[in-house]
C-alpha cells in the first residue's frame, strides 16, 4: 500500500470525528421516533459505509496496512492433507540456506572493498584520505582495513 500523505490522514480523521460529534448530538438530543431515522442515517452513511471517505473503514484503510491473507501454496498444502507445521520447517530451512548464502555474498563483498581499497590507495596514495573516509561512512560500523592497518 501506498503511503497516505499526512494531509489525507488529516482531512479523514477530521471528517470521522465531525460525524461522530454529530451522532453524539444526535443522541444528545433523542426525541424518540422522530429522531431515530436521523441518528440511524448518521451512523450508516457517514461512519458505517466503507465507499464514503468519511468513514471510519476509510480511516483504517489510511492508517492500518491490510491484513496478509496464507499464501495459496500454503492452503493446497493443507488441503492435500498435509501438516502444515512440516510446511513451515520447510520454509524456515529454505530461508536459513538463503540467508547463509547471502551472508556469504556480503563478506565476499566486504573483502572485495577491503582489497580494492588496498589497491586503491597503493597506487594512489594521494587518495588514502578520501578512501578512508569512503571507508568509515559506508555504514557497515566495522572499520575497514587499508594498506593491512
Amino acid at each position: 500500500m501506498a503511503p497516505m500523505a499526512a494531509g489525507s490522514v488529516d482531512d479523514c480523521l477530521k471528517n470521522v470525528i465531525q460525524n461522530l460529534f454529530e451522532i453524539q448530538s444526535n443522541v444528545h438530543g433523542y426525541l424518540g421516533p422522530e429522531t431515530q431515522q436521523e441518528l440511524v442515517r448518521n451512523i450508516v452513511l457517514n461512519l458505517i459505509v466503507t465507499n464514503s471517505p468519511t468513514s471510519l473503514s476509510a480511516l483504517s484503510r489510511i492508517l492500518l496496512p491490510p491484513p496478509h491473507s496464507p499464501t495459496p501454496e500454503i492452503i493446497d498444502y493443507i488441503d492435500q492433507g498435509r501438516n502444515p507445521d512440516i510446511y513451515t520447517r520447510e520454509l524456515i530451512e529454505v530461508v536459513q540456506r538463503s540467508n547463509q548464502f547471502l551472508k556469504g555474498k556480503s563478506e565476499a563483498f566486504t573483502g572485495f572493498r577491503d582489497c580494492l581499497a588496498d589497491e586503491i590507495v597503493r597506487h594512489l596514495p594521494e587518495a588514502e584520505g578520501k578512501v578512508k573516509s569512503i571507508l568509515e561512512g559506508n555504514g557497515t560500523g566495522e572499520e575497514a582495513r587499508v594498506n593491512g592497518s
